[in-house]
């Protein structure tokens, strides 16, 4: 057998290694499985690989559109859009374009064929399962590179991949397994306080949306209520500078209560109970250029503010769905 023979043998050899060995479609939100493939190997590994697969579901919420988490022998590949996730195992030699390339073929045509608001209203693990005639499909047809050649193009993946390549998840981002906490969290205590800093909040209700406007509209009035004791001050009425002051750090705690409501930050809750005192203080203060229907307004106002941004906490762990 010739030199070239062996080498051409070795690479083929090495292709049939390289496989996906199954994929899943998850809400993002709660974890919930939509649909999956069914084929999953019961070997010591694989096995490892469904722990962090149910792992990865509870906190996809916290992850970027796009990520890859290493395991060993065996690739997590992921990507997000419109509140659900397209995972997918693989070994740890498969290309990432082709990877990726696949989980973009499973978004576009789940995305063709099912409604939003049924992935969004569904309270049944796999009521999407039909989905996985779909996936079988494309799996064999990405686990056959000969055939595949010829019916895609990967340039544009690659070029993707190339400007913004997926995020490497560290092993102690997924914190612990059955109890047992993760060998790598001691060398990644960094690593976990720069995720949640990322984290990502329950989806916003309708008093969170109500809540929102009326503390921009608390704010508004606040600023022009401060304009007009600058002018007050400048025409000499005897407007008091601490008037100012006060309407002015009232607008700043409405508008800072705005982003709590929206964004997640650590110690989130201190924070919004400290602004709705700053709030209270600055209508005390205020109590003589306003009457009290316009001082219960504003109060109550930033009660409603700091109890929706209570209610409205960092999406946690979601039921043990068996992904």
């Amino acid at each position: 057998m010739s030199a070239a023979h062996r080498l051409t043998r070795a690479g083929l050899l090495w292709v049939e290694m390289s496989m996906i060995l199954s994929a899943s479609v998850i809400r993002v939100r709660d974890g919930l499985p939509l649909s999956a493939s069914t084929d999953y190997e019961q070997s010591t590994g694989m096995q490892e690989c469904r722990k962090y697969f149910k792992m990865l579901s509870r906190k996809l919420a916290q992850f970027p559109d796009r990520c890859t988490l290493k395991t060993g022998r065996y690739n997590i590949n992921f990507i997000s859009s419109l509140g659900v996730s397209y995972m997918m195992l693989c070994s740890e030699n498969y290309p990432n374009v082709l990877a990726f390339s696949f989980l973009d073929e499973l978004q576009k045509e789940f995305i063709t064929t099912y409604n939003m608001m049924k992935t969004n209203t569904a309270v049944r693990p796999y009521c999407f399962i039909e989905f996985d005639n779909f996936i079988q499909r494309t799996k064999q047809r990405y686990n056959n590179p000969r055939s595949l050649s010829t019916k895609i193009n990967l340039s544009d993946m690659q070029m993707e991949i190339k400007l913004r390549p997926p995020y490497q998840i560290p092993m102690c981002e997924l914190g612990s397994a059955n109890g047992v906490t993760s060998a790598f969290s001691v060398d990644c205590k960094g690593a976990g306080k720069i995720s949640s800093a990322h984290q990502r909040l329950e989806p916003a209700t309708l008093s969170g949306i109500v809540a929102f406007i009326l503390s921009l509209l608390c704010g508004a009035l606040n600023l022009i209520r401060g304009f007009h004791a600058i002018e007050s001050l400048l025409q000499s009425d005897g407007e008091d500078l601490n008037y100012i002051i006060a309407f002015f750090l009232g607008t700043a705690a409405c508008l800072y209560q705005c982003y709590l409501l929206v964004y997640y930050t650590s110690w989130r809750n201190v924070k919004s109970f400290l602004t709705f005192g700053l709030i209270c203080l600055c209508n005390m203060y205020l109590y003589e250029l306003r009457n009290l229907w316009q001082l219960f307004f504003h109060v109550t106002v930033g009660a409603f503010v700091t109890l929706q941004i209570w209610l409205r906490q960092a999406q946690g762990k979601a039921p043990d769905h068996d992904v």
